[in-house]
């Protein structure tokens, strides 16, 4: 992968954080105009891209968008569809964790909802697509101060060069520094849980389910790989979760036992153990003058629906919308009139899917049986309304509410 220490530069668009967001903002904005002049500061080298062990849930819409961008070709053969889904709600003593709620796969006819894709297939896969668009990759580097000066803002860079651009998005992650240089404010809280994140091999085939267990603890969610593997979205108490991640292999596969059960055989561990702390943390504002912020720099929501990565793909597909026809009608790129309009596009779904998802996991994550009765009746009655249900899967589909262009499969 050829990199770019281009430095002294001056580019249309500048994106802090090469990660999935961040790459198919690149990819996004030279495809829709080839003109664009766009550059990816990293920390990271190109190389490290495909190390990255992880799994992603991708959705039917960002799958949509991936194709309209012209990699999801070299992505589709090593990622699993998920066929259906299953939900459960149970203690962990319990022996049968009856089922209260289940999912058809499909958006339309041979469209599943999601796909779950290998981090090290899918990240080299667009950054080698980005890089022959002409995206310049300036890695690896980071940004370390930034200011406006007129129509341009000057960036300065760790390792001493300096760029300038009309805009700078910030796509560096839930703790973004970037975000805090902005003096932009977050709301946010703490959740006292961490997700351990893990890869298990196991001998029986899933057929392409994926599985979401309720427990006191919080969610525990088994999500197809190709293959007999499933990825696994674990989530405890942090004390808990720091004891079982440096237990030792026989005790966490023990505990890991007691929550995946055996209906799909002998489990072996596939791939190390990894916790992530677990909060809730909205920016109160998306964008600044000649600023942006998209994926979790603007949002760390709670895994238990799985959207966290959607959500920055939906900020990735509307923004390029914005940028792509403000450029068309010779508007800055930069100007707080045009990214107001990416911000009133998605603050508002950013804000609905935090306060659902922060609803659901203080709902679920406890062990009071009067809460467990009312919870479990509405997941069956859920289950009984075809209607309701058909509305739940576009929404992890990510294809509810005002969808852009990119999303729906469609050229900007």
């Amino acid at each position: 992968m050829a990199q770019s220490q281009a430095a002294d530069r001056n580019y249309d668009v500048v994106i802090a954080g090469g990660g999935y967001v961040g790459l198919s903002l690149a990819l996004a904005l030279k495809t829709g105009d080839p003109a664009i002049a766009v550059a990816v500061v990293d920390p990271k080298p190109g190389e490290a891209l495909a190390q990255d062990p992880r799994a992603s849930a991708i959705a039917a819409a960002a799958v949509r968008m991936l194709d309209q961008l012209g990699v999801w070709a070299d992505i589709a053969p090593e990622t699993q569809p998920i066929n259906e889904m299953i939900v459960t709600d149970s203690k962990l003593r319990d022996t049968v964790r009856p089922v209260f709620l289940t999912f058809g796969g499909e958006v339309t006819d041979g469209e599943p909802f999601a796909h779950m894709t290998p981090n090290s297939v899918m990240l080299p896969a667009m950054h080698q697509k980005a890089a022959g668009l002409g995206v310049d990759f300036i890695t690896p580097d980071s940004v370390t101060e930034f200011a406006t000066r007129g129509e341009r803002v000057a960036l300065s860079l760790q390792t001493g060069g300096a760029v300038t651009a009309s805009l700078l998005v910030a796509a560096d992650g839930v703790r973004s520094r970037l975000r805090d240089l902005a003096g932009i404010r977050t709301v946010h809280w703490d959740y006292g849980q961490s997700g351990i994140v893990t890869t298990v091999r196991h001998e029986r085939p899933h057929n392409g389910r994926a599985e979401e267990h309720f427990l006191p603890a919080g969610p525990f969610a088994i999500l197809p790989l190709k293959g007999n593997r499933s990825s696994l979205v674990w989530t405890e108490r942090t004390a808990d979760a720091r004891r079982l991640v440096n237990s030792d292999a026989f005790t966490f596969e023990l505990e890991l036992e007691r929550r995946f059960g055996h209906h799909l055989g002998q489990l072996e561990l596939d791939g190390k153990r990894q916790a992530y702390p677990l909060g809730l943390r909205l920016a109160r504002d998306f964008v600044k003058p000649r600023f942006a912020l998209i994926g979790d720099a603007a949002h760390g929501i709670h895994p238990i629906a799985g959207q966290g990565l959607n959500l920055g793909f939906k900020d990735v597909a509307a923004l390029a919308e914005v940028l792509v026809n403000a450029r068309r009608i010779g508007q800055d790129l930069g100007g707080l009139d045009v990214l107001d309009r990416y911000q009133r596009w998605r603050r508002f779904d950013t804000y609905q899917m935090g306060v659902v998802t922060d609803v659901l996991n203080r709902l679920f994550s406890n062990d009071m049986d009067p809460i467990r009765a009312v919870r479990d009746f509405g997941l069956a009655l859920v289950d009984r309304m075809p209607s309701l249900k058909s509305r739940f899967i576009s929404e992890a589909a990510g294809l509810a509410g005002p969808t852009p262009k990119l999303l729906l499969g469609e050229a900007i």
